[in-house]
């Protein structure tokens, strides 16, 4: 068996998505696609950094898709709508800081999961609500999915939205052309507002999940589905977070194209003698030890595609030692004691002070340049600086 076939049972060492009947032999195509992982705000800004050197470089129009959960979704949201309004000069969008990154950090500037919770027990609309409101007041507006750039080869990619849904128990799929489940079927041009859809992708269980979608099951395609097409699994979709399915967002990019980059914010899972017991805290320290054992199989996995040559590409995490892990070097100092640190910030949509912030998107930048220049681009230039030089990581 080659590393590229897949097994009988749809898994092979190398690859480290499921295959459906039709994706059997079917070879990727040419292209680049970017895996943007979950982990809060954390994420978020870390994922915001490794664009911002991605934009330097020349690579966001090169790339044909965006793949996003969670955290990552929520930049990812940002960088679609936001798309049309950079001002590309040679593959690079001077106002990239202007329009991209001063949104976001204003949003990590301001706690939304605590009051989402609060408001959404004790009053009307759901937790999910909630959160997709303060998507809306202060990131997206009222921004539909039908307001993203279109997918333009080597103009624009396509940004795909993953979250779980809990019914079928696969990937549901917000993109502008169509959202998806293999197994419900698809919605063509749908109108959801991309709000919405980010804060499905980012339901962290059990205290973010889940969020409703109430649809017509006439507006499904016709024939689109597997085998969950009855109108029980088409009136209202049950979504959590992307993650839980896919915490790196490998799934919708991996079996198409033959370049993948990953940007991982997984954070450091640290041992812990005495962990809480009650339901809630207990709960989230069960979902995370299950989160970091399937982020460790995926990242396996896909390195070592990379190694036997099944996929280019290259994958940088928040938890790297940029001395030991890296041999080509860097200008910009990322001593191991302090960029561990920002590995271990908590998976919350809650507040970060603008040192932390920076520290982030400072992080960001300078692990997805060390992955791009020794993986990817040998004969791309160093940064001369962080984007927040006296913040340095």
């Amino acid at each position: 068996m080659t590393p590229n076939e897949p097994e009988k049972g749809g898994q092979t060492a190398a690859e480290p998505v499921q295959y459906l009947e039709s994706d059997a032999g079917r070879e990727p195509a040419e292209g680049t696609a970017l895996c943007l992982s979950g982990g809060g705000y954390r994420a978020m800004l870390f994922h915001t950094g490794a664009l911002w050197r991605l934009n330097e470089l020349g690579c966001l129009p090169r790339l044909n898709r965006v793949s996003s959960v969670s955290g990552g979704s929520i930049t990812a949201g940002l960088l679609a709508l936001k798309w049309n309004a950079l001002d590309f000069q040679n593959g690079t969008a001077a106002n990239f800081a202007d329009e991209i990154v001063a949104p976001i950090r204003r949003l990590a500037a301001r706690t939304i999961d605590v009051s989402s919770v609060l408001t959404g027990t004790l009053w009307f609309g759901t937790i999910g609500d909630k959160i997709a409101q303060s998507y809306r007041d202060h990131l997206y507006g009222d921004a539909t999915l039908q307001d993203i750039v279109d997918e333009v080869p080597g103009v624009s990619p396509r940004f795909v939205i993953n979250a779980t849904n809990v019914q079928s128990g696969a990937l549901w799929r917000f993109m502008k052309p169509y959202m998806r489940d293999y197994r419900v079927g698809e919605v063509k041009n749908p109108t959801i507002d991309l709000a919405v859809a980010v804060a499905a992708s980012s339901a962290f269980p059990p205290v973010l999940s889940p969020v409703e979608l109430d649809l017509d099951p006439q507006d499904f395609t016709p024939g689109s589905g597997l085998d969950l097409e009855g109108d029980e699994f088409r009136t209202q979709i049950v979504l959590t977070d992307g993650g839980v399915y896919d915490n790196l967002g490998l799934e919708t990019a991996w079996k198409r194209y033959k370049t993948i980059l990953i940007s991982d914010a997984g954070g450091g899972f640290a041992a812990d003698a005495d962990p809480h017991r009650d339901w809630v805290r207990h709960s989230v320290r069960v979902l995370l030890t299950i989160d970091n054992q399937v982020r460790s199989l995926r990242k396996r996995q896909a390195v070592q595609a990379f190694i036997d040559k099944v996929r280019q590409g290259t994958y940088w995490t928040i938890a790297a030692d940029a001395a030991a892990d890296y041999k080509i070097g860097t200008p910009l100092a990322c001593p191991f004691e302090r960029t561990d640190e920002l590995a271990r910030i908590d998976t919350r949509l809650k507040k970060l002070d603008a040192a932390t912030q920076e520290r982030l998107i400072n992080w960001g930048y300078a692990v997805a340049d060390l992955g791009i220049r020794q993986y990817v681009d040998p004969a791309a230039a160093p940064p001369n600086a962080f984007p927040y030089p006296e913040t340095k990581v």
